[in-house]
């Protein structure tokens, strides 16, 4: 099973990396896919099927699951505290709903399919699909705010941000995924907005 937050309506070019450098390891492999998401993609789960399938694994199923997003310097996909709480209870309840259909042998296949890829093609992939292609260097630090105490380096998945006597530095190797902007005890960090306007950790929700 893979599990991946669908990015600009994509794979996160972190993931993309892993499936590439690990390609030997998905033949023959039967994988079935989670694909959470902000608001509705088309093909979540099918983007990263269609990959794992050049590689030769067996995708057994999909699901989609709609999440709190984690973008907290921009107002796009803000949601009150209650409306993501029924968010991630309706998760819940879809997931053990796809649990009884795995065991049945019936696995849902959300998101895979000629007219899931339709759906999700038009209005968002044609748009964002460059937002992925790369990794970013638009990550920013407010020194002034910033008190070096080296959360952000800690949660970077690629070592992106370093810390260099007490003073933050980043590179251009952003995987947009917002862990450092999320964990910030000052907010000093933003990424796509000027500001930090709500941080979100998932253990809010738990």
């Amino acid at each position: 099973m893979i599990s991946y937050p669908v990015q600009f309506s994509n794979i996160p070019k972190i993931l993309q990396e892993y499936i590439v450098e690990n390609q030997q390891l998905w033949k023959g492999k039967k994988i079935f896919i989670i694909a959470t998401m902000g608001i509705f993609s088309g093909d979540g789960a099918g983007i990263l099927a269609r990959l794992l399938k050049k590689y030769g694994a067996v995708i057994t199923g999909g699901l989609h699951l709609k999440m709190p997003d984690s973008i907290s310097d921009e107002k796009v996909l803000k949601r009150s505290y209650e409306k993501n709480l029924l968010l991630v209870k309706n998760a819940e309840i879809k997931i053990r709903k796809a649990v009884v259909q795995i065991k049945n042998g019936k696995p849902p296949r959300e998101g895979l399919g000629i007219l899931r890829r339709a759906a999700g093609l038009p209005g968002q992939r044609l748009y964002f699909y460059s937002r992925t292609k790369h990794y970013t260097d638009k990550l920013k630090i407010c020194q002034e705010k910033c008190i070096g105490c080296g959360l952000c380096e800690k949660s970077c998945p690629t070592g992106n941000i370093r810390l260099v006597d007490g003073a933050t530095a980043v590179g251009s190797k952003c995987a947009m995924c917002y862990r450092c902007i999320n964990k910030c005890p000052e907010q000093a960090i933003t990424l796509l907005g000027k500001k930090v306007i709500e941080q979100h950790n998932m253990d809010k929700y738990l």
